[in-house]
């Protein structure tokens, strides 16, 4: 069970894949990303988990929105975050993705240390992803990234999506003297990895180590039986948003609800509250995953 009865909302508000043409909703620019991570922090999200978007040429053709690991998209991105939230007094931790796939590793490195966010993602392994193209997270990648953690004092948020990741996680961590207790975030519901159901997630559950925190999230169908199954385990966190599913319901005649950001957070928040348990302030989540610093408050330059 929680140590705790608060639990953690996070929201991932675009993922590298989601686009407009399945969900207006999703944002691209700095600009869109911005003015989400203040409403959904608005709305109950204590951690915004980023990622960004570039206009860019691919294969001959011009992409909108495309998948970057640009410093400067990333740069331009977390300030205007900080400006919206400090003119309104509105906390969040901000969680930078290093999930660069075909990117070479010092771009899915260089934000985090010129930025030094407090979270950042740690995919702890390599799978094939919808069963249709490789997301690699290769070992020279994962040591990079584990001593960049340690040395800039960043939370790695461990994206565990097979029962495996489990054991990479532990052997980054003592490899690395990663801090401890680590933060684990189940994916669940990716084709080719774990599916989501309540009995793989309580079976990841059961292997986690002692004093552990962790999150889940379910992609696409998976998303409502996973916030359930994971209140019904006690988890530290909740995941949403539109990196990992768009739609919000359907109309009565079966017609798709598209889901924004806003509105998946906001019922992340009601279960938690029905289900007994308090949303916690990006301030209580910092205590929560032990985190001592307050970038919004003292800035991410270095």
């Amino acid at each position: 069970m929680a140590k705790t009865n608060k639990c953690i909302i996070s929201a991932c508000l675009c993922g590298a894949a989601t686009k407009k043409s399945q969900a207006p909703t999703v944002p691209y620019t700095p600009e869109e990303i911005s003015d989400q991570v203040l409403a959904t922090a608005k709305a109950g999200a204590a951690i915004v988990h980023i990622h960004v978007r570039e206009d860019k040429e691919v294969n001959g053709e011009m992409q909108i929105g495309y998948k970057s690991m640009s410093y400067e998209k990333f740069a331009e991105t977390v300030e205007l975050s900080r400006k919206k939230c400090l003119a309104e007094d509105v906390d969040v931790i901000i969680n930078l993705t290093t999930s660069g796939g075909e990117y070479e590793d010092y771009k899915r490195l260089q934000h985090l240390e010129r930025l030094r966010p407090e979270m950042c993602s740690f995919d702890p392994g390599t799978l094939n992803w919808g069963n249709v193209s490789i997301f690699e997270n290769h070992p020279r990648f994962l040591n990079l990234l584990s001593e960049e953690v340690v040395k800039d004092d960043i939370k790695p948020e461990f994206e565990v999506f097979d029962t495996g990741h489990i054991d990479s996680v532990a052997y980054y961590c003592k490899k690395w003297n990663i801090p401890q207790p680590a933060h684990y975030q189940f994916i669940m519901g990716v084709g080719g990895a774990m599916p989501g159901t309540t009995g793989n997630l309580a079976f990841l559950v059961d292997k986690l180590p002692k004093d552990a925190t962790w999150s889940v999230s379910g992609i696409g169908k998976a998303h409502m039986p996973m916030m359930l199954a994971g209140l019904a385990l006690g988890c530290d966190g909740l995941r949403v948003g539109l990196e990992d599913n768009i739609i919000y319901g359907r109309e009565a005649n079966g017609d798709k609800i598209i889901a924004t950001n806003v509105s998946l957070v906001e019922r992340a928040a009601r279960l938690i509250k029905d289900a007994g348990r308090e949303v916690a302030t990006a301030q209580e989540a910092r205590e929560i995953l032990g985190i001592t610093r307050n970038c919004l408050r003292d800035g991410y330059v270095k």
